[in-house]
């Protein structure tokens, strides 16, 4: 009990800032009152009867435990090894969760939510860096873009423009409609550009790495959320001719006829449909919002009224399709819906938009602590990372680059030309498989890697809330490793001691009233009742209905007081006794009992029937010893001033 009630103790601890008073001093360190109320107040989170008396009898624990831990650290149990290790594997768990700029993700989830309210009813010309030879050519790409650009300044009609200028495949047929698109359809950004386009507007030219993008904002609608529907598609095989598309028409309208007349949309979807990822489920599409499927095929889809309703065959480009609306999921418009809010953060994390969320940590550590370039040759480094890295001819020049040659530092970390080696011998390529980066390229990514790096191993100086949970934790793991230590082991390998506790106070260990008792706890009420049933007809069998059971029944033979005995209810225990089954609706687990023998009358406990609450005594005693001994080591002085204030 003492063990657990440290723990809370402990892992309830915080550190704040100097500057708040001081409650009490012990030796030559101070415990400041801010401290202290926080973790009364995590302690104490309902209301107080009596605070006075509540504060008074925290603070004696709570001094207690800060004398331990600092008696821990003078004894140098941080410095252990498995204490350190799990500090260690703490910070690996968590410091991710202190990598991002939380007022960066307030301001993007506020983004991502304001923006979710809206459909934006999107056309789109896109102008390719590849020529029609399939080479890069961004001269004239650039050159096809401005006239793009004074045709639509001159009022030429966007949608003309698009199926005349785009280098989008489909702009021929769809004039550049993208249809709608809510947050997170599109790369953020092209959703960026969009949604600050005011509606018949096109927006400024967008690159990417692929070529020029304009949008225009056609028109705006409350955003719809997001809709599931069940489909049915009679798909157009390659190269199909006119004759066969009308014998498929005629097969929609068959099936649609017979949808009408209350045959299972399930049944036939199974049997005729060629989209073979929702055949196989009913035609049971996935939960889908805006801008998810062709603008053709989702104008049909948001047509569709009211839940239940199955629409008329209609042709895209793919085949001949029938819907049925199954539900709508209207769009969250609460602000301070937390699901939402939680499911909108996700989002950002996994999107594009994250990749600033690194900005806040450069210029923090280049605020705090600097970076610092040294002078060298660019030509050098570049000609040693030629000759290391690619095993070119060594010229000259990069033979006055070493290993050890200084690039920068941050803070009193300097690195060097071998960690410079050791990053762009993993990062120099590009992702996509197309070659090497320019050394400029790497060496701006490096030092942004390295910064990156920096400030996750010095969390501590950046972040207070990780600097304290990582402290409280600490604190916690070295008061557990000197408790063990000073109290709990000793007390449970210190033979002599207990027997000579036990000799001494013999008379305090005997037992009241009670019983020699079976305890069964069964998995479930079902085979509660049957062990039940059985053991009420052979009692002295009580061991093979138990071992018959054994994955479902686990039994504990022992003496029990009368008042420890969970089933008996109040009831003068017999012998031979069997309590009926009790649920517990926790868990759904059930438990009973059969009395073997009955103590009317208190007994003397032998040591090993009271070792354990001899081995209780012991502990209280000598961390009773410790605490004492820890006073005169750490005499502690509190300012009762300070105290009477929070206790008012």
């Amino acid at each position: 009990m003492i063990k657990n009630i440290y723990a809370f103790l402990i892992l309830s601890f915080s550190f704040f800032s100097a500057s708040s008073q001081t409650l009490f001093t012990y030796g030559s360190y101070k415990s400041d009152v801010t401290e202290f109320l926080n973790a009364f107040n995590k302690n104490n989170p309902g209301t107080v009867t009596n605070k006075a008396k509540a504060i008074t009898d925290y603070l004696d624990l709570y001094i207690k435990s800060k004398l331990k831990i600092r008696d821990a650290y003078d004894l140098r149990f941080d410095t252990l090894p498995q204490v350190k290790s799990e500090a260690a594997n703490l910070r690996t768990q968590i410091s991710e969760n202190y990598m991002t700029d939380p007022a960066l993700v307030k301001r993007m989830t506020s983004e991502a939510f304001e923006r979710s309210l809206k459909d934006i009813r999107v056309a789109h010309i896109f102008i390719s860096f590849k020529n029609a030879a399939g080479f890069v050519d961004t001269i004239i790409a650039k050159k096809k873009r401005d006239e793009v650009l004074e045709r639509l300044k001159k009022g030429e009609d966007f949608s003309l423009a698009a199926q005349q200028h785009s280098d989008d495949a489909n702009a021929k047929m769809n004039k550049g409609e993208l249809g709608y698109i809510t947050v997170f359809t599109l790369p953020y950004e092209f959703e960026n550009v969009i949604y600050s386009t005011p509606v018949g507007k096109y927006s400024s030219v967008v690159t990417s790495k692929v070529g020029y993008h304009i949008f225009k904002n056609i028109g705006e609608r409350k955003a719809v959320g997001k809709i599931k529907a069940q489909q049915i598609l009679l798909a157009f095989p390659p190269e199909i001719d006119v004759a066969a598309k009308k014998k498929i028409e005629k097969l929609a309208d068959s099936l649609y006829k017979l949808l009408l007349a209350g045959e299972s949309f399930n049944k036939i979807a199974s049997t005729f449909s060629n989209d073979y990822v929702t055949a196989a489920n009913g035609g049971v599409m996935q939960e889908a919002g805006v801008g998810q499927f062709d603008p053709a095929f989702e104008k049909f889809l948001w047509s569709i009224k009211k839940d239940g309703e199955i629409i008329k065959p209609f042709t895209t480009s793919y085949g001949w399709h029938i819907l049925k609306r199954t539900t709508v999921k209207p769009v969250i418009t609460d602000p301070k819906d937390k699901a939402n809010l939680q499911e909108l953060e996700q989002k950002i994390k996994t999107d594009s938009r994250w990749k600033s969320s690194r900005d806040f940590i450069y210029n923090q550590v280049i605020a705090k602590y600097g970076i610092k370039r040294y002078a060298y040759n660019e030509a050098a480094v570049w000609a040693m990372s030629d000759s290391v890295l690619d095993q070119k001819p060594m010229l000259p020049i990069g033979l006055t680059i070493t290993t050890s040659t200084p690039l920068f530092s941050i803070g009193d970390t300097v690195y060097n030309a071998n960690h410079w080696v050791s990053y762009a011998n993993t990062y120099r390529y590009k992702q996509v498989g197309t070659g090497a980066k320019p050394w400029p390229q790497v060496r701006d990514e490096f030092e942004k890697f390295t910064m990156l790096n920096y400030y996750r191993n010095h969390l501590e100086d950046f972040n207070e809330e990780f600097r304290n949970q990582m402290a409280e934790f600490k604190d916690g793991n070295i008061f557990f490793e000197i408790m063990q230590q000073k109290v709990w082991n000793k007390a449970q390998e210190d033979t002599a001691a207990l027997r000579s506790l036990y000799e001494q106070n013999k008379l305090k260990y005997k037992w009241t009233k009670s019983a020699d008792v079976v305890m069964f706890f069964c998995s479930d009420h079902t085979i509660a009742d049957i062990a039940y049933n059985e053991l009420q007809k052979m009692p002295a069998d009580w061991r093979k209905i138990a071992d018959k059971n054994s994955e479902k029944i686990v039994v504990d033979s022992s003496r029990y007081e009368w008042n420890q005995i969970p089933t008996l209810n109040n009831t003068l225990p017999k012998k031979g006794m069997i309590t009926k089954p009790f649920l517990n609706t926790n868990d759904n687990t059930a438990s009973f009992a059969y009395v073997v023998q009955v103590y009317d009358e208190p007994t003397q406990r032998n040591f090993n029937e009271a070792k354990g609450m001899v081995i209780n005594d012991y502990q209280i005693m000598l961390e009773k010893q410790w605490d004492e001994a820890l006073r005169k080591k750490y005499p502690v002085t509190i300012d009762k001033k300070v105290l009477e204030s929070i206790t008012k």
